[in-house]
């Protein structure tokens, strides 16, 4: 008998008269395996999320092998009515894929589902698991000679159905979009344990509802993302990075829109960094350092900027040189340092990619993930920064992130006069004074780490009534007894 087939035969002997019912943990290993029924101290790193911020009680956590065990233990759960809460890499920063303290829940470990499933070049796209870890899918694409874009810090953890489950962002949004841009199918769990086999691999496909978009950035509220069918792109034929020196901020935004008008769709990224946070990353991590000297490294801002050329290197260069060559003569940059090789290029990266190492290493901050339009990215921070100086007067804030989707990562961190946990404790009134200058200049309080449980009682602020009524409606039609991830993106008292 097929091992699917005793499983389901074990769960329903045991729902029979006359069979003695076992406990949860039994039913699980039923359909999954004992090995991969996780309970006592070996599960406490499910339990706790990236940050330390959160930590929370499970009965179980369950690693199933693949999308039919998926289904069975959701099903089982479906009965019991017990919460299930996903996790893939376990490396989001709002408390996501972490469970309260009931200890009512289990977690859904997708770990063991990492299987490449498909390549079709000719369509350009990739199927994957979506326990599939971010770098494992960038590999796949690079064997046969294509690009999987979507690029993050912790991409050698994190996994692909995390991603999709926060539409995560990274450093290319600006040239190939969110996770939600790359994505054209996906294979579901549904909270009753159905499963929706939408792995087509179609650009256009007009038959009502877009299922697809509903699944992803719902954090696990709404179903379990269980397999994707992903873009691919060429490969550039050519790239060119440069680090820049800028004298303000609103120049840096005058040297996006002269890059965007020069470089057309090849300008791949445009990430920002306060002089202040790259010059912590130089002191804390040797042998990093700036590449420039004198008066250009003292500068107040620095651009990342880097172009995919798809004709070739002299073009790359010739179009790289005069670019930002009229970009300087027009004053908009201070000075530039292209990367004349790989090495360089990883090195320039690598600072940037160590700015949240050396932002954290003087202890807990109040980081804030916001997205303003590009053209009020300036007025937001004036603005930020002065009212919390007016209300701490000792406290730092640290710039940085992706200036060319209007992503802002503005960090507070605290005073001299300060402890950690006097910081943590301001953190409702930092946020309330940053996020309404970001609502007010109309953005979002969530740019690209998604909402979780550290954010939702802030959603009832800024979201309009009648979205979190709908947000409410469709939450209770496709998971009515608030089994998935339960308190997570709505407000408790909005869950059901």
């Amino acid at each position: 008998m097929h091992p699917f087939a005793r499983a389901s035969q074990a769960l329903q002997d045991v729902r029979q008269p006359g069979f003695e019912t076992v406990n949860l943990q039994d039913e699980l290993r039923a359909i999954v395996g004992a090995n991969n029924v996780i309970a006592g101290a070996d599960a406490d790193p499910y339990l706790v999320d990236w940050r330390g911020r959160y930590k929370g009680r499970a009965q179980a956590v369950v690693r199933p092998g693949n999308t039919e065990e998926v289904a069975t233990v959701m099903r089982l759960c479906h009965q019991h009515k017990t919460p299930v809460v996903t996790q893939g890499g376990n490396t989001g920063l709002c408390g996501g894929a972490t469970l309260d303290e009931s200890g009512d829940a289990i977690v859904l470990s997708l770990s063991r589902l990492n299987t490449i499933r498909a390549i079709d070049i000719d369509n350009d796209t990739l199927v994957v698991d979506a326990g599939c870890t971010l770098s494992t899918v960038q590999e796949a694409a690079r064997n046969v000679g294509r690009l999987f874009p979507l690029s993050l810090a912790a991409e050698g953890t994190c996994t692909i159905g995390g991603n999709l489950a926060t539409n995560a962002g990274g450093t290319q949004v600006l040239r190939y979009g969110n996770a939600r841009d790359l994505t054209l199918g996906l294979e579901v769990v549904t909270p009753e344990g159905d499963i929706w086999h939408g792995l087509r691999g179609l650009r256009k496909d007009n038959t009502g509802y877009d299922l697809r978009d509903l699944f992803i950035g719902s954090e696990g509220t709404l179903g379990i993302i269980t397999g994707a069918t992903l873009k691919l792109y060429p490969r550039p034929a050519a790239q060119r990075t440069a680090m820049l020196a800028l004298d303000s901020l609103d120049n840096a935004i005058r040297l996006l829109a002269h890059a965007k008008s020069g470089f057309g769709p090849s300008l791949t990224a445009f990430e920002v960094m306060a002089g202040s946070v790259l010059h912590d990353v130089v002191r804390l991590f040797p042998p990093q350092r700036l590449p420039f000297e004198g008066p250009s490294g003292e500068a107040p801002y620095f651009a990342l900027l880097e172009l995919s050329d798809m004709e070739g290197e002299a073009h790359a260069q010739a179009q790289f040189e005069t670019v930002l060559g009229a970009a300087m003569e027009d004053g908009l940059v201070l000075d530039a340092a292209i990367a004349e090789n790989l090495t360089q290029s990883k090195a320039f990266w690598h600072l940037r990619e160590s700015v949240p190492l050396a932002e954290a290493n003087p202890g807990k901050s109040i980081k804030h993930d916001v997205s303003v339009p590009i053209s009020a990215i300036a007025e937001f921070v004036s603005a930020a920064d002065a009212a919390l100086k007016a209300c701490f007067p000792t406290m730092s804030t640290i710039v940085f992130g992706h200036l060319g989707d209007g992503n802002v990562h503005y960090n507070v961190s605290r005073g001299a006069d300060q402890t950690e946990e006097q910081v943590v404790a301001l953190t409702k009134e930092v946020y309330a004074i940053v996020h309404d200058i970001a609502h007010r200049l109309g953005g979002s309080i969530s740019a690209e780490h998604g909402i979780g449980q550290h954010k939702r009682d802030e959603l009832p602020r800024y979201k309009h009534a009648v979205e979190l009524r709908l947000m409410r409606q469709i939450k209770t039609a496709l998971d009515p007894h608030n089994l998935m991830n339960p308190g997570k993106v709505l407000p408790q008292a909005d869950a059901r």
